[in-house]
């Protein structure tokens, strides 16, 4: 059909400049898109209370031609993307992140739902993922420090595949070996292997094996129910390596030592601000001396906390931690928290234009900014 139920008679009129500018233009499905998306970034790389993905997707079938980028997807950079005729907005920051339970006029975020939905605007958040991402926000942020050496603070793992082993289990059986071993030939995605040895003086039977962890729950409920849980049972997680160059911020070492001076001059110019907080480290002045420093963008405290550092650099901090970090002779930098992601779009935009190979118009919002202003 040529519109969607989105596009009822009533609205008609208002949708159909959107439906004709589109034909106009090359496009890439929906599907496909979000797929490349998630290449680009894998989703597991986000926290796990983040909200992730495609958030709002217009009814079937759809098709992009325009991706606009913003940080915060706010009712004017909303406006702002009806405008640009977009068909897929970005948003690093999720604008739906608590449960909606109704879709209503009442609040800005259920406008703003019912506007993508309205307008036919997919809705796709990175946020987190984007954070750990080699080369994404935080490996942009360190940048503002001059050259220097970067590693995770907080390094992601790689996620087990769907039927990988994750678990080793191990335990002894003294009696019933035969019903035990038939009742494991019994569950899938597991494997073993049995040792012959004493224990307690007596002559058993060690098994060891690997399982995924949709087994383990199966594995766990058999051995229980057969008493073997009793005996000194081993149930080993067996950790993921970790996956290079990624996770939660990041630990930069400067090649040459500057002075902190210096190096406030150098965000400034980096992150485009007339301003930025300082809250310098008990004893020490802009003109200490600064080595090594931990960065997250956005709201760092909980990442920071801990890091031996002579700077922490970050959007947002609690009073507290600012004191507690300070005490310890840290200097904080703060650049209000969206400061320190905004930035990081038009890097994203020359990425994903050659991603798609300039099938499809990636456009940053100008209304986009940080809601915090000096005056």
């Amino acid at each position: 059909m040529l519109f969607s139920r989105a596009c009822s008679l009533s609205n008609y009129l208002r949708c159909m400049p959107k439906l004709l500018h589109s034909f106009s233009r090359p496009a890439m499905n929906l599907a496909d898109v979000i797929s490349s998306l998630n290449e680009f970034a894998s989703l597991s790389l986000a926290e796990s209370w983040d909200n992730v993905g495609l958030l709002v997707e217009p009814s079937p079938p759809h098709t992009v031609s325009s991706l606009f980028l913003t940080n915060d997807l706010t009712e004017r950079v909303m406006e702002e993307a009806v405008s640009q005729k977009a068909d897929l907005i970005l948003s690093y920051h999720p604008p739906i992140f608590k449960a909606l339970t109704r879709v209503t006029w009442k609040t800005w975020k259920e406008r703003i739902v019912i506007a993508a939905l309205e307008n036919r605007i997919a809705v796709y958040s990175p946020h987190t993922a984007y954070d750990a991402l080699p080369n994404g926000v935080n490996d942009w942020l360190a940048k503002s420090l001059g050259e220097c050496i970067t590693v995770p603070l907080h390094p992601a793992a790689a996620v087990s595949a769907s039927g990988k082993v994750t678990h080793r289990v191990e335990f002894v059986v003294e009696q019933n070996l035969e019903t035990i071993l038939s009742g494991l030939k019994s569950i899938q995605e597991i494997s073993y292997k049995t040792y012959s040895v004493v224990s307690d003086g007596k002559n058993c039977t060690r098994v060891s094996l690997n399982c995924t962890q949709r087994a383990l729950i199966e594995l766990v409920n058999f051995l229980s129910k057969e008493g073997v849980l009793q005996h000194g049972t081993d149930i080993i997680s067996l950790q993921q390596p970790p996956l290079p160059n990624s996770g939660m911020g990041r630990l930069c070492t400067l090649t040459e030592k500057a002075s902190l001076a210096i190096v406030i001059n150098r965000i400034k110019n980096h992150l485009r601000l007339p301003y930025l907080r300082l809250a310098l480290g008990v004893g020490k002045t802009l003109d200490r001396q600064v080595k090594v420093a931990a960065i997250c963008a956005g709201s760092g405290a909980s990442v920071l906390r801990g890091v031996p550092a002579d700077l922490y650099l970050t959007g947002e901090m609690s009073h507290h931690d600012i004191l507690d970090a300070n005490a310890q002779g840290i200097s904080i930098i703060l650049c209000d928290h969206s400061n320190t992601e905004r930035g990081f779009l038009e890097v994203l935009k020359e990425s994903l234009t050659e991603r798609f190979n300039k099938q499809i118009k990636v456009i940053v919002s100008q209304a986009d900014c940080d809601p915090l202003k000096v005056v």
